[in-house]
């Protein structure tokens, strides 16, 4: 696809957005003072374009999402086709839908084995906020009321719910909502490169996990539901935990009979190298939460997967779980969702993440370790981070963060491509149909970012 040419009602669209549009995670002073939003009006692969006709490298695919990438037809196809036939009905009241169904047995039959029945939601925050509900009603259900507190991380993101904001460890989320609600308590991540100090990778995985321990040992096994994590947390910045520190994670939950979530909103569906995280870290998951790679963004749809025992225990106790959404199981999202999980083992793109571009990926981030600003790159599978650090041999990080981040996000548009700042770190999360070719211009203009902030700081 070739640059379109500028669309003349670009400035009255961002007039127009000003005046109705509430965005999302927008700082609205200074968007109201920069005249607007950005307009994006077409993609295709890895490439968007904007209303000027400005193209660029999509190196976040959307919002960690778009893993078979833009223009899919056969997606389009298939929410056309489903729409025809049943636009809507819900899942409500002993209900399914035949897409409903199949992509639940679908999910199941990619997740590990004891991971059998699947809830649909319309989104990862939907999901975690599900989740909320259900371990407690869990506990009721077996005889554990007092089983309710929920063991997450600082600086973990789980969505943007009450409950989901409460399960994240953001502290800007906290304060502007009141949060984190009860029952909901949080310990360290395992952040080695900004909080390791002088422990090796390793001693700091156990000394992360212990944190988790000394929680439980704190509050009480006896009060504790369960423990949430992403296998590598994304908009945490790209945190890959240690060798050592999954498996501990593994250890304390099993010893002290607590459920173990691995949120997958982000790793799943291909994103690590497998088609889950947990499978790349040897995670043991009770409950998955996942959404985005799902459907790689093209209609909204999300799921929670639960173990066999917990399944077990609802059909067995009987009653009703009284929770649920309008759009749960939506028809059309889910036939949307099955076609781009057949494009995904079509392509085989888990296995050419695994074997191919994950490695490619790795190295040519590491090319980016010679510019003063870069203190560490780090990835796994098509995962990435760059940490801007004022300076490289204390890991010294700029105050305050986010700052330089935040100029060298607007610094990659303007050099055609779009990589996200999580303070003062850069992520990338570019679709799983990237290529070698694609990967090593998207590093040319990281390095052009980068370059531009630092002259800017210097400045």
């Amino acid at each position: 696809m070739t640059n379109l040419t500028s669309n003349p009602n670009t400035e009255e669209l961002r007039a127009i957005a000003l005046k109705h549009h509430l965005p999302p995670f927008t700082d609205h002073k200074q968007l109201a003072a920069e005249g607007g939003p950005r307009i994006i009006t077409n993609a295709d692969g890895c490439y968007l374009w904007d209303a000027n006709g400005r193209r660029y490298l999509d190196g976040m695919a959307g919002l960690w999402c778009v893993n078979v990438g833009y223009g899919r037809k056969e997606i389009a196809e298939a929410a056309y086709k489903q729409m025809l036939e049943l636009p809507y009905y819900n899942s409500f009241f002993k209900t399914a839908t035949p897409p409903s169904v199949d992509l639940a047995k679908k999910v199941a039959d990619l997740l590990p084995g004891h991971l059998n029945q699947i809830h649909f939601v319309g989104s990862g925050s939907e999901a975690n906020d599900t989740i909320a509900r259900l371990v407690r009603h869990y506990y009721n259900l077996i005889g554990k009321p007092q089983k309710k507190t929920f063991i997450s991380r600082h600086n973990a993101y789980h969505g943007s719910t009450m409950a989901s904001a409460s399960f994240g460890g953001m502290a800007g989320m906290h304060a502007q909502g009141d949060l984190p609600l009860p029952g909901f308590v949080h310990v360290a991540q395992p952040y080695w490169y900004g909080e390791g100090g002088d422990l090796s990778p390793e001693e700091f995985g156990i000394k992360a996990a212990k944190s988790v321990e000394d929680k439980i040992l704190e509050l009480g096994a006896d009060k504790v539901a369960a423990f949430i994590g992403e296998p590598v947390q994304g908009a945490g910045g790209v945190i890959i935990p240690p060798d050592t520190y999954w498996p501990e994670i593994n250890r304390i939950c099993k010893e002290h009979d607590i459920l173990l979530i691995a949120d997958e909103v982000i790793c799943g569906f291909g994103r690590t190298g497998e088609w889950f995280g947990q499978q790349t870290l040897g995670i043991n998951a009770d409950i998955v939460p996942m959404a985005k790679g799902l459907s790689s963004g093209y209609l909204p749809v999300g799921a929670v997967a639960v173990s066999d025992d917990i399944s077990k225990t609802l059909k067995d106790e009987g009653g009703e779980f009284a929770h649920g959404m309008t759009y749960s199981g939506h028809p059309v999202a889910c036939a949307a969702a099955l076609e781009n999980l057949n494009i995904i083992e079509r392509e085989n793109l888990v296995g050419r993440v695994r074997d191919d571009t994950a490695a490619y990926f790795n190295q040519a981030l590491a090319s980016l370790n010679d510019l003063p600003l870069v203190g560490e790159t780090r990835s796994l599978g098509l995962l990435g981070a760059i940490e801007l650090v004022k300076d490289k041999a204390t890991r010294t990080k700029f105050d305050p963060v986010g700052k330089v981040g935040g100029i060298c996000r607007d610094k990659s548009f303007d050099a055609g491509l779009v990589m996200r700042a999580c303070g003062d770190i850069m992520v990338l999360s570019p679709p799983l149909i990237i290529t070698r070719e694609q990967i090593d211009e998207l590093v040319l203009l990281v390095r052009e970012a980068v370059d531009k902030t630092m002259r800017e700081i210097a400045a």
